[in-house]
């Protein structure tokens, strides 16, 4: 008999690899393109100003969270633990659980491209996305931050969905 933690995700596991490697490889080739592109300008209006791309590094986390000095470093470590542990989710993810997979490699994709940043510059993470009216901003962001806050919200619903079927038998078994 084997434990909760033994690997029990099947085929539907290449899904979080695809969603991985997609992720990444549009995070970064964007991310080369924006420093091509838009280094030396200060910004272009995509939707008037309501959207626009704009060069910024990020040496900090999410919404410009920065931790001092040592922000590259911590950032780094925590980057690289989160993807193992989404790569260890993955593997022990309910069989068949397509959606928890492609959440999963969303997350992990968006995560190494972060990762991928802070380990090639000293700048920081690449962000381009600018979105806001006036001087209501939201913070710059990149397609690697799309993926993490589209894959948490979707890991949220799946394990959800696993709650409330498991939640199922229980409810009808009490009738």
């Amino acid at each position: 008999m084997g434990s909760a933690a033994e690997d029990t995700a099947g085929p539907e596991r290449w899904i979080f690899w695809a969603a991985a490697l997609v992720i990444v490889v549009l995070d970064l080739v964007t991310k080369i393109v924006a420093e091509a592109t838009l280094l030396r300008t200060p910004g272009i209006a995509v939707l008037g100003d309501w959207f626009q791309l704009r060069l910024v590094y990020n040496q900090g986390a999410a919404f410009g969270l920065h931790l001092g000095p040592h922000s590259r470093w911590i950032f780094l470590t925590v980057a690289i633990v989160a993807v193992f542990v989404l790569h260890r989710m993955s593997r022990t993810s309910p069989l068949g659980d397509s959606f928890r997979q492609l959440a999963l490699g969303l997350v992990a994709g968006g995560a190494a491209g972060n990762l991928i940043d802070r380990i090639r510059s000293e700048r920081g993470v690449v962000d381009f996305l600018d979105v806001g009216i006036g001087a209501l901003r939201w913070p710059t962001f990149n397609v690697a931050d799309i993926a993490v806050s589209c894959g948490a919200i979707a890991l949220v619903i799946s394990m959800w969905r696993e709650d409330s079927r498991r939640a199922e038998p229980e409810s009808a078994s009490v009738a």
